[in-house]
């Protein structure tokens, strides 16, 4: 029916007479954004390991290709996947280049005790297909806030994400200068040595420091831990450059006291989440006089089970076939994320809780450690 409006304005016949000889626009617009979300920025990937690297003799390279793909989802130089096995999931970063999309390589050292590192090491076979999500995480270089300048600390397999960023350079050639100080216990401990070698030598922007803690009677280079003094002779004035740092737990506070020492600014240093704690009692917020092997029970809806208090929930959790979302399991990403309708937890400083998140009750089960009996929602 024409609109009454219509004879009150000129050409308007023509306007309605226009829309009514239009073809309806059927298309899906929803579904079509959620398959364009899905292609970059999947929940899931099916990857089937092609090839097995063996670097040293505890560190393996898995290559892994698209198992009904050619074409992986794009990375930043530094991010990871996680994967899933074995009733849980650990993130690997991605040691190979971001314009080989055909492939994502991942660097797997053995952790003594590791339930997943060993599992990869010990029992992956060419063939098998593994459950990761897509591409994720925050520690990538950022030209516009961390300059084309950069220092890079690593410590045993630490070294992955920074073998992604030096590929990364070589491939594209961007003007960016890059110092890799790789430490090591032993020189046979050092991952991707001849490769980086090769790199530093063939590329002037490209410098590589290994220093390593147990050396032999015939290695020549630098000795020891990464200490302010080796940093100032192996890179000279920091001058405000962004430093990356990536390695074991305990490398981070060292190294934070290392570059402190040298005068560099806090804001110019960037850590990349690397697991729980693995002492949450040396923490100044763990309550005093707790027993952290002591147990308490755990509630989620009507399931209900006994944990030491030692034991981060998302760890717990899963032990009983309770499977949050979860990633990096490091506090950073909030994937894991669950709300504490009773009782008390210890939630460790990694945690990048949200401003409102204490006064809602919300932790990230993955750094998150039951005090009390507690009840929780997820």
């Amino acid at each position: 029916m024409k609109h009454p409006l219509a004879e009150q304005f000129d050409g308007a016949a023509q306007i309605l007479a226009e829309i009514d000889s239009r073809v309806p626009d059927t298309r899906d617009y929803r579904a079509e954004t959620r398959a364009t979300i899905d292609t970059y920025h999947p929940k899931r990937l099916q990857l089937v390991v092609a090839e097995i690297i063996d670097e040293t003799a505890t560190t393996k390279t898995f290559r892994l290709e698209g198992l009904d793909q050619l074409e992986l989802p794009p990375f930043l130089a530094g991010q990871y996947v996680n994967v899933f096995i074995d009733g849980t999931s650990r993130p690997y970063a991605i040691s190979s280049a971001p314009v080989q999309l055909d492939r994502y390589d991942l660097t797997v050292r053995r952790v003594p005790g590791g339930r997943v590192s060993n599992l990869l090491i010990d029992t992956a076979q060419v063939g098998q297909v593994l459950t990761t999500t897509g591409p994720m995480g925050t520690f990538h270089h950022n030209p516009l806030f961390h300059g084309n300048h950069v220092v890079f600390l690593a410590g045993g397999s630490g070294v992955a994400p920074a073998m992604s960023m030096i590929r990364e350079i070589v491939d594209r050639d961007p003007d960016r200068t890059f110092h890799l100080i790789y430490g090591s216990r032993q020189a046979s401990d050092v991952i991707f040595r001849a490769e980086l070698d090769e790199l530093a030598a063939q590329h002037p922007g490209i410098t590589v420091d290994h220093v390593i803690a147990e050396p032999d009677a015939d290695w020549t280079g630098a000795t020891g831990f990464l200490t302010a003094d080796t940093i100032k002779a192996l890179v000279g004035g920091l001058d405000g450059r962004m430093v990356y740092v990536c390695g074991p737990q305990a490398l981070y506070p060292y190294a934070l006291e290392q570059l402190t020492a040298l005068g560099h600014p806090r804001k110019r240093i960037r850590f990349e989440a690397n697991g729980a704690p693995s002492d949450p009692t040396a923490q100044p917020h763990w309550p005093t006089a707790v027993d952290p092997a002591g147990e308490v029970t755990v509630t989620v809806g009507d399931a209900s089970f006994r944990t030491p208090r030692n034991r981060p929930l998302l760890d717990a959790l899963e032990d009983k076939g309770i499977r949050p979302e979860a990633a990096c399991r490091s506090g950073e990403c909030s994937l894991c994320r669950v709300r504490i309708v009773k009782g008390e937890v210890h939630t460790a400083e990694e945690a990048k809780l949200r401003l409102s998140d204490d006064r809602f009750g919300y932790t990230h089960s993955c750094v998150a450690y039951p005090i009390s009996d507690v009840e929780i929602d997820l």
